[in-house]
């Protein structure tokens, strides 16, 4: 098992319905260490930086109106394949498809609100954690339980 970290921001939809705990609470309850927490309010230019990789699909702007709406929580979560096991968590982008027993399946009917992000790849984590958190703003934190999971 390899040990990983990724980025997963919960939206404005999410926080405004207030599912913060409930996903916290999925993902500690799976094993992954907690690293990096915030609420905030993302600037359109973070967000462009966020989503540059969709920069000229037709739902850019539309991705980038909607993640600067509201508040959102950014979260660094770090565990054994981290990155694959939040997105088994997180279930398909489009809710309406994905698995019930996901964030998603059980949170979200489309695909416009999903409720969450989660990055999908090494390159991806790279690239999305510095437009969230600092260097000074990553505690590493052991639970003294990892070998549990």
């Amino acid at each position: 098992m390899t040990k990983e970290s990724t980025l997963v921001l919960i939206k404005p939809d999410g926080v405004k319905r207030r599912l913060s705990g409930e996903i916290l609470k999925r993902l500690e309850q799976k094993g992954l260490n907690l690293k990096g927490l915030k609420i905030l309010h993302l600037t359109r230019e973070k967000a462009e930086k966020h989503y540059e990789v969709h920069k000229d699909k037709p739902f850019f702007k539309d991705l980038v109106s909607y993640i600067t709406s509201g508040p959102i929580i950014a979260i660094l979560a770090e565990g054994n394949n981290a990155i694959s096991v939040v997105r088994n968590l997180v279930g398909a982008t489009d809710g309406s498809k994905a698995n019930p027993g996901t964030i998603r399946g059980d949170y979200s009917i489309s695909i416009d609100k999903n409720i969450i992000h989660a990055s999908d790849s090494e390159e991806s984590y790279k690239h999305e954690f510095p437009i969230f958190f600092s260097a000074s703003e990553i505690i590493p934190v052991e639970y003294g339980d990892e070998k549990l999971f």
